[in-house]
């Protein structure tokens, strides 16, 4: 079905003639086919939003429906692939047309050349329904690829054959109830707007290990949560999602490059395929898709590309993986929304944002989650969704930020003083919280003893009687203060730049295991509590915070992998024989 163009504002198409198609429905606009997506239907005039520029575009030119909504292609060939908002593959278009990509150019997302070997798992006689597994491909030497029974299929392998498929052809006939036969192959299409179903989805109880010290043990978040990274411009957004790409220890990352600038995303590409993966050695992309949308390329894609990410990550959560979908940046999706629904003359809300902007932002986290897969196995998967959010001028009072606070349950609230102060990553302990601690308890307790939540709440009160401490230092200075609260702010001091304070640039820095973060808090906090029992006894405050075993702690976090259990030891003993020492009334140290 076509109809004809009769209005060309910007991204923004308006078409008649188009009554028996559907909002949703993908259209062909113009002689070079630009791909663009149905918004709205008034009688059988549509309000189409293109993907691709549409300079040249003027009235009387053809639009074709497809009868399709925005949909992607799942299967073998994502794993190590950099697509744009709406899944086209960057690398096979630049071989095709240069560095810019052409208009109308149509390539599809997944190769239809490349040989992949399928090895079945089920027989010809079996019972299958949706979600079951009928084979794997070993996609990547880091993923398996699970073959799935497409969504709505249910019934009896007539036929399945081992051997080297591509992702088109047939490599199993399913019969169905109803007598229909489905030709299955190694890949599914579904629409990106729309969830993919599951049985049940369960409380997140296991936390995500990012390496990073100041969220695994202050702010986690569990693997199958949603978690927002707000803050104003060089906070180090950008930084923080790359360490969580890098270190998280999930099975596929999905990364959305929404907006961002495009050097922002080169550093990316470029760093990506040289990262080594610590689990098996193997290049991290291995293990990741790049949906790469920059702030150059076509308004009304950046608004797809988050759908179009979370997407593919559930499919690969559909296969019982861990997965992580880290969008960069939610605000400048927000900003797509904006413009679009100006250009569709909405009737705006706060800030010029459309009325819907909170559901909106509600129906990507929302899919998140741990779920219970379909299919006959059991198999459980978790899918974690982190947002950058870049309120103007590092105002949260805005709507992106506040509408995604009522949301989420992790807030890593970026503070530029922080980041002034070269303290990174520049997350702010006063202002920052998970909503998870309660539901990790348990696992902390039994993994890491519950000792570990004990000396987080020490920490984080600590913390917060410094602040409040420092409000009479401005007043009065520190030697008005008593002697404990003076060990109050060493101690805090210590907590900030010997453990939160952490290097994404140095390896052996870069990343830290949960008994390592464990180690170091204990000897922190047992510096605290020795300093106390000792000034108890008479002990003079200076020369406990000038013993040489604060030295020690300060470079403690610089202590190679495989040796810090023995340094940490010995870094206790001399901590405790020192601060014995004084009390003792010896030499002075």
């Amino acid at each position: 079905m076509s109809g004809k163009v009769i209005k060309v504002s910007g991204p923004l198409v308006v078409a008649e003639g188009l009554s028996d198609a559907n909002v949703s429905d993908v259209v062909r606009v113009g002689s070079q086919r630009l791909i663009g997506e149905i918004l709205n239907m008034t009688g059988d005039s549509a309000s189409i939003q293109v993907y691709e520029e549409t300079s040249g575009l003027g009235p009387g030119a053809d639009v074709e429906t497809t009868g399709h909504p925005l949909s992607v292609e799942l299967g073998p060939g994502m794993l190590d692939g950099i697509f744009d908002g709406i899944q086209r593959p960057l690398t096979e278009i630049r071989d095709l047309t240069g560095h810019t990509i052409a208009r109308g150019i149509d390539v599809p997302a997944l190769n239809r050349e490349k040989l992949w070997v399928f090895v079945p798992v089920v027989s010809e006689g079996d019972r299958v329904s949706a979600g079951d597994i009928i084979g794997t491909v070993q996609e990547t030497s880091a993923i398996l690829h699970k073959i799935m029974v497409p969504f709505g299929v249910t019934g009896t392998v007539i036929s399945i054959q081992a051997g080297s498929f591509t992702v088109v052809d047939t490599v199993c006939l399913v019969k169905g109830d109803d007598g229909v036969s489905h030709k299955l192959t190694l890949m599914q299409k579904w629409p990106v707007r729309k969830n993919r179903p599951y049985i049940k989805k369960h409380v997140p109880t296991r936390p995500l290990n990012s390496g990073q010290r100041v969220i695994d043990t202050l702010f986690p978040i569990a693997k199958g949560g949603t978690a927002a990274v707000p803050g104003p411009f060089g906070s180090g957004k950008t930084v923080v999602q790359h360490q969580l790409a890098k270190w998280s220890d999930v099975d596929v990352v999905v990364y959305i490059g929404c907006g961002e600038r495009g050097n922002e995303m080169t550093d990316v590409l470029m760093e990506f395929p040289e990262l080594k993966d610590p689990r098996n050695g193997e290049p991290l992309m291995k293990r990741t898709v790049l949906i790469a949308n920059t702030s150059d390329m076509p308004v009304a894609a950046r608004e797809a590309s988050i759908y179009t990410g979370i997407t593919i990550a559930e499919y690969f959560r559909d296969m019982g993986y861990d997965v992580a979908v880290i969008a960069d940046s939610t605000s400048r999706w927000a900003e797509a929304l904006r413009e679009m629904s100006g250009r569709l003359e909405e009737m705006p809300g706060e800030e010029g944002y459309p009325a819907y902007l909170a559901s909106r932002l509600a129906q990507f986290y929302e899919r998140a989650g741990v779920v219970e897969c379909l299919g006959s196995d059991n198999r459980r998967g978790s899918l974690t969704a982190i947002g950058a959010v870049s309120p103007p001028g590092g105002d949260t009072s805005e709507p992106v930020s506040q509408a995604t606070m009522r949301i989420v349950k992790v807030f890593w609230g970026l503070d530029s003083s922080l980041a002034y102060a070269r303290h990174f990553p520049a997350i702010n302990w006063l202002t920052s919280y998970s909503l998870y601690i309660d539901s990790l308890k348990k696992w902390y307790d039994s993994e890491l003893g519950p000792k570990f939540m004990q000396n987080r709440e020490k920490s984080m009160s600590i913390l917060q009687e410094e602040a409040s401490l420092q409000e009479i230092v401005k007043l009065v200075g520190q030697d008005a203060l008593s002697p404990a609260d003076r060990l109050t702010l060493e101690t805090a001091k210590m907590i900030r730049e010997d453990f939160l304070q952490q290097n994404a640039f140095v390896d052996v820095d870069s990343y830290s295991s949960y008994e390592r973060q464990s180690i170091l808090l204990q000897i922190i906090l047992d510096f605290d509590t020795l300093s106390r029992a000792a000034m108890e006894q008479g002990a003079d405050l200076s020369r406990l915070i000038n013993i040489p075993a604060r030295v020690q702690i300060g470079r403690a976090k610089m202590i190679p992998e495989g040796e810090y259990r023995e340094a940490y030891k010995s870094i206790s003993e001399n901590m405790k024989n020192q601060i014995n020492e004084i009390v003792a009334g010896g030499d002075e140290l």
